[in-house]
């Protein structure tokens, strides 16, 4: 068997077992003056959705349903006495030579001094972007860009298949979390990426570092990954200055821990034993 058809079979046995897999990373984030520590847990589970509505298909009365790779990622850090929540989720068709369009990415921020909601959505051949924040110069706001590749559809399309990312120039819009933390439009801007084999293994595994610049916002951002499927992932680094001081720093997400269940039904008192195993600190 040739490797690609390989790797399909091997992404079809691993995704469509009616289980989610849940991977926690270690933390730190760049915020403020300072590189704050955290924790994200990032969750990746295939669902049928439906592409009219934009939304899970649970009744299944509704034929316009397609199978999806969803990421849910939920990011939580401290900075000082008080703590930032940031939980982003992407949905991404599977079968891309029909559906080859993130249709929807979902972003909600709380702090202690308030919290904002943005949403993007497929609507024939643009996207959609809807944003209500707590903040003045953001409040309640729609807006529309052309089709373009988003930086948070970037890890499905690695755990579908590496070779869908975007090599070479391209333009990008940056993921809703950074928008949101530096209060920033829904624009569009310039990118140039590469992806080669990395030469740090993880547990004696071939690893792959997708690396894309935008020059324009002085940002870096690193994906590390098995090089083979299902192609975890198994660390990324974002470098970008800080907006209150200007300085280039890093924030850096290390695998720490991975379960492959269906934790849907793990919601009884005693499955909390499983959090150890997850080594979740929140």
């Amino acid at each position: 068997m040739e490797k690609g058809n390989e790797d399909s079979f091997k992404l079809n046995q691993y995704w469509y077992q009616g289980k989610a897999e849940i991977t926690t990373y270690e933390l730190s984030q760049n915020r403020y003056k300072d590189v704050n520590p955290g924790e994200v847990v990032l969750i990746f589970v295939t669902e049928d959705f439906l592409t009219d509505k934009q939304v899970k298909n649970d009744l299944y009365q509704n034929p316009n349903s397609i199978s999806i790779l969803k990421s849910n990622k939920i990011k939580r850090f401290t900075t000082g006495i008080y703590d930032y929540s940031v939980m982003t989720s992407t949905f991404t068709p599977v079968e891309r030579n029909k559906h080859p369009h993130t249709l929807k990415v979902t972003c909600s921020s709380q702090d202690w001094c308030g919290q904002s909601f943005q949403q993007v959505n497929l609507e024939r051949d643009e996207y959609k972007s809807m944003l209500h924040s707590y903040f003045e110069n953001e409040a309640d706001r729609t807006n529309t860009h052309d089709l373009i590749v988003l930086e948070d559809e970037l890890m499905n399309m690695i755990r579908m298949n590496p070779n869908l990312l975007p090599i070479g120039k391209f333009k990008m819009m940056p993921s809703m979390e950074y928008l949101r933390l530096k209060h920033k439009p829904f624009q569009s801007v310039n990118a140039e990426a590469s992806n080669i084999p990395y030469d740090k293994g993880y547990n004696e595994q071939e690893l792959m570092k997708y690396n894309v610049q935008m020059q324009s916002e002085k940002r870096t951002l690193e994906i590390v990954y098995e090089s083979s499927a299902p192609y975890k992932i198994i660390e990324w680094t974002i470098e970008y200055p800080s907006a209150f001081d200007g300085q280039l720093r890093k924030t850096i997400a290390r695998k720490k821990g991975e379960q492959y269940i269906p934790y849907w039904k793990n919601n009884g008192i005693l499955d909390t034993l499983m959090r150890k195993e997850l080594d979740l600190m929140y």
